[in-house]
């Protein structure tokens, strides 16, 4: 009898704490789920804005702020109109070296878990800082929201098995101390943005990137073995801490044991303004030098913008507080200046944008002349 007590004792005993054992183990998961992901380190490619393997080609006045880059292919293209603030480099010794890092990376963001599952369109999401997971193709059509929840060091990884493609005036925000730095998408095979895009972070594409029109990045497009194609884009490669590829940032060498300032840098509490908000005001269709134009559509595309006023001649005409920045333009014959007031999100000051054209005159319509008929004198008249 005392055996059997004794034995129910021990089985309850032991399935208590298998129940604790299980609870915990969970817990663990859990947490290891939830464990914060250290930025995938760039290397050299950091310096860059834009990078392909194949060839980088342009149409319309771009803008690309950090360097830009192509190797092993050689071809850059469309560098006027479009506009480098940097340096580019074409099939040199630091391109070759950017894209081995460029490997190095997309390796590291591909290899990263515990992933989270997703599938189809991330539109209308709110995600949380961690590792997303594709199997195959990933749209967004909207905005999708990733939320640091306070924590500016918050890392999100997106794995994308095949194609990443954003409709037309599609978002990527950021919030609660969300940073572009620390977002990466790596893309299994390539990406398209749509026109009007506003995009944050990363893209580590395997073969190709491309920019439709009025797409805007802020962060870096880094193409490993095929073209990144641009048309009247923005793409800002913002200020992020450089990590050697596949480091994290307990590993950096050199690095400033904690608590201890380094020389010339921030102290801890302190902030610094940013500014790296950027715009530009383009005619669709192009304006052709020396020639009039008629109606047409102004747009503003850059990086940062809050709100673009719009007016001319000094009469408001359109004001607009989100993206696409655009407005339709019909005036009457003679010269005319459209300016476009840009107000922006961070430190930038805000800027004017001044455009003059002539528009053409309303085509008329040349009536021909007759002369007056004579009177016919009737038959048979003799007067």
């Amino acid at each position: 009898m005392s055996q059997s007590v004794s034995g129910g004792l021990k089985t309850k005993a032991w399935g208590a704490c298998g129940l604790w054992l299980g609870v915990l183990l969970s817990l663990l998961l859990a947490s290891s789920a939830g464990a914060a992901q250290p930025p995938v380190g760039l290397g050299t490619a950091s310096s860059f804005a834009v990078l392909a393997g194949s060839t980088v080609t342009n149409t319309g006045p771009s803008v690309v702020n950090g360097d830009l880059g192509v190797s092993p292919g050689t071809a850059v293209t469309g560098f006027p109109p479009g506009t480098v603030n940097g340096t580019i480099h074409a099939a040199d010794a630091v391109a070759a070296q950017a894209q081995t890092d460029t490997t190095t990376a997309y390796n590291d963001a591909a290899g990263r878990t515990p992933a989270v599952s997703v599938s189809g369109d991330l539109g209308g999401s709110t995600l949380t800082p961690g590792v997303y997971k594709a199997s195959s193709s990933l749209g967004l059509t909207g905005d999708v929201t990733l939320d640091a929840q306070g924590d500016p060091n918050a890392v999100f990884i997106f794995q994308v098995g095949s194609t990443l493609t954003t409709a037309s005036s599609s978002r990527v925000l950021l919030i609660n101390g969300a940073n572009a730095c620390n977002v990466f998408w790596q893309i299994g095979s390539s990406a398209t943005l749509g026109t009007n895009t506003s995009f944050k972070g990363t893209i580590l594409a395997l073969t190709s990137i491309t920019l439709n029109t009025g797409a805007t990045v802020d962060g870096r497009t880094l193409a490993r073995n095929g073209a990144v194609t641009m048309d009247t884009n923005t793409i800002t490669r913002g200020s992020c801490p450089t990590l050697p590829p596949g480091s994290t940032p307990g590993s950096t060498p050199g690095a400033t044991p904690p608590g201890a300032t380094p020389p010339g840098t921030t102290p801890p509490g302190a902030t610094l303004p940013v500014a790296i908000g950027t715009a530009i005001l383009a005619t669709m269709p192009p304006q052709r030098p020396n020639r009039c134009i008629g109606g047409f559509r102004a747009v503003v595309t850059g990086l940062r913008i809050r709100r673009v006023a719009f007016s001319l001649d000094g009469r408001s005409i359109a004001t607009r507080s989100r993206s696409p920045f655009t407005v339709s333009v019909r005036s009457l014959s003679g010269v005319h200046r459209l300016t476009a007031r840009v107000t922006f999100t961070d430190a930038t000051r805000p800027a004017n944008l001044r455009l003059r054209y002539r528009a053409c005159g309303a085509a008329r319509r040349r009536v021909p002349t007759r002369r007056p008929r004579r009177p016919r004198r009737p038959s048979g008249f003799t007067g």
